[in-house]
Formats: structure tokens, sequence, C-alpha cells
């Protein structure tokens, strides 16, 4: 499958107003992309918009709640009344909330569920009808949905936030199947960060009595917005931004029962800053926060500017290339250590015969 250029592209990026969304908004548009840019938050689109075309980008805004599928069907809409059609959808509208299961409602838990699972699967029903009618001879289009390494991980104090991600990776993987069945041109990609240096922990629901923090290694938004861009240009069925993440599957994989208690070791001191906050604080479980527009949180200097997995993931010809380098250079230093022992073999060899 052959995907457009991005500066061939229309793009929409949901959930654009802060964080790894509106980094990514801007990256697409210093590409050259058209954009439509959703979220709850209206003032932070309005700034958005503003700023993408006062440096000669083409940028709409819809206000749209993930949860409403009569709003996120608009956005598509959008998109075709204000370009005619449709080659990307990024998905990136998520909220969160840090407590322990019990701590939960069942208010919180089915609205996390509405915004991180449904507003997914809201995302695709209205992409998909408009990603059909724009495939073409000049390349296929691609749907891009940010989920989570918690789509594989589930560190404690994090249930619904984890099984929102656990479902959408299920969704993601059955759609793939079917429109590859069907041999329809459409990409879809999974996009899992780590922990990323987002307004997040500052914004989301707490019952820690602290601000949350995320679990180290934490990487900046740049990372996952490398790789969404790679991933508009690359059908790529999945990517993990940060290799923190990577890591941990692995780890599952191999032995779920010793990251399980790992993370019920570390996992509750490790998410808990220094600084006080009550349950009452403002949230974005419900509304938005329209003041929050920015894109990195409070944890820069913890931050990893970027990720050498990553990296590889989205440049794999130089990424092949090192890591035949570092074999060569192993097997090397191997047939050097061989030769070595084969020279002090003989020269037993011969000490034992001369005695």
């Amino acid at each position: 499958m052959k995907l457009k250029p991005i500066n061939k592209q229309v793009v929409v990026v949901f959930g654009a107003s802060s964080g790894i969304g509106r980094l990514t908004a801007l990256q697409f548009a210093e590409r050259g992309a058209k954009l439509v840019i959703a979220a709850r938050g209206e003032r932070g689109l309005q700034t958005l918009a503003h700023e993408i075309r006062r440096k000669g980008g083409q940028a709409e805004y819809v206000v749209a709640d993930a949860s409403e599928f009569e709003q996120v069907k608009r956005i598509a809409e959008q998109a075709i009344e204000s370009y005619g059609r449709l080659d990307t959808w990024v998905q990136t509208a998520g909220v969160g909330m840090w407590a322990r299961f019990e701590q939960t409602t069942p208010e919180e838990w089915r609205r996390i569920i509405d915004v991180n699972l449904n507003g997914q699967a809201y995302g695709a029903m209205a992409a998909l009808p408009a990603l059909r009618r724009s495939i073409n001879e000049h390349g296929g289009c691609s749907l891009i949905h940010v989920s989570s390494g918690e789509s594989v991980l589930s560190p404690p104090l994090q249930s619904a936030y984890a099984a929102s991600k656990h479902g959408m990776r299920g969704l993601l993987e059955a759609l793939r199947s079917e429109l590859k069945h069907e041999g329809v041109s459409i990409s879809v990609t999974e996009v899992m960060p780590s922990g990323i240096n987002t307004p997040i922990f500052n914004n989301a629901r707490t019952k820690l009595g602290v601000k949350p923090k995320p679990l180290p290694p934490l990487y900046q938004p740049q990372v996952v917005a490398n790789a969404i861009l790679y991933a508009a240009e690359h059908p790529i069925p999945e990517i993990v931004a940060g290799g923190a993440a990577k890591a941990g599957m692995i780890a599952q994989q191999l032995s779920p029962r010793l990251l399980n208690a790992f993370l019920s070791g570390v996992g509750f001191t490790m998410q808990r800053s220094d600084e006080p906050k009550s349950e009452r604080a403002p949230d974005n479980l419900f509304h938005p926060l329209e003041n929050e527009t920015r894109i990195k949180g409070d944890f820069d200097a913890q931050a990893r500017r970027g990720s050498f997995y990553t990296w590889s993931k989205t440049h794999p010809a130089a990424g092949a290339s090192i890591a035949g380098a570092v074999l060569g250079g192993a097997l090397m230093i191997l047939a050097g250590r061989a030769s070595t022992g084969d020279k002090e073999s003989k020269k037993r060899a011969a000490a034992l015969k001369t005695s």
C-alpha cells in the first residue's frame, strides 16, 4: 500500500487543543498538510488555528467531544466541505484518572471508556466513509490511533485507562483484518507511547492526594509526533513511541508474573509526585480546561528528547545499518577471541609435545 506524501494530504487531528495532538497538528502544517483540528476546548483550537494560519498553513477547527458520535461525524464532514477529501485521520483525544479501582465510581469508569474506547471507535466510524471515497491512484489513506503502552501493560492506579487502551488494541486489530480481507487501501496504525511529558498529569483527575507523575523513563511529545507523521506516509500496523514501553512489553511476554510483581512494588510510589493535589481540584474528565493549550507538562527536566528505539523504527534503513555494524563488530570481537584462543591452544599443544 502506498500513502500520499504529507504535503499532498488532508489531515484530521482530533485531540489537538494541547499536548501530543497540538504538536502533531503543528508538525503536519509545517510539512504542508491541510488540516481540520478538533477537540472539546474551543480556545485551544482557536489559538492553534491562528498559529497555523499565521505561518502560512491551512486549518479549520471543529469543537467536538469524542464520546458524542454526531459531533465526531461533523469533523469528517468539515474535511470534505473544506478540502473535498480526507486522507489521514489522527485520533489522540483521551482522558485519564489516577485512583485505585475501588475508589473509581461507575460514572468515572464510564466516562473514561466513553472517551478513550468508544471515542476511538466513533472516530473510525466517522472517518472510514470519507477515507474510502478519497482512495485513488495517488495513494491510499490512513487511520492513526494513539493508544498507550498500557494497551499491553496494566500499571496500578489506572484500571479504567488501561482497560480502555486494551480495548482499543482489540478494536484496531479486528478493523485492520477486515480492511485487509476486503483489499481496501486504508492503513490502520496503533501508536503506543511510553510515559510522555504532556499536561495530562496536571489535567487528569487524581485521588492520590498528590499530582500524579509518569513512570520513568519518560519522553518529550516530539517522540510521539515523529511516530505519527511517519505512520501517515508509511503503512505500519503499530509503532511504540519510546523504548521504555517496548521494554515493558517484552517483559510482559517473557515473564508477566515478574513484571506484575515489579509494578506492585514500585508502581504506587513511582506514580506519585511531591505536589499536593485535591480530588476536588479542576480536571478535564467531564469538561475541558479551556485555558490548557500547552504541549509539554511539568517534567521537562526528566524527559528524554528522543528515543533511539523509535528512531530506528522510523529510519529502518539506518537502523538496520547500525544494527548490522553492531553485529559485525560483535562477530569480529568473537572471531578475534576465537583466533586468540586457537593460538593459545596450539602453543599449549606444542609445549606438551616438547615436554
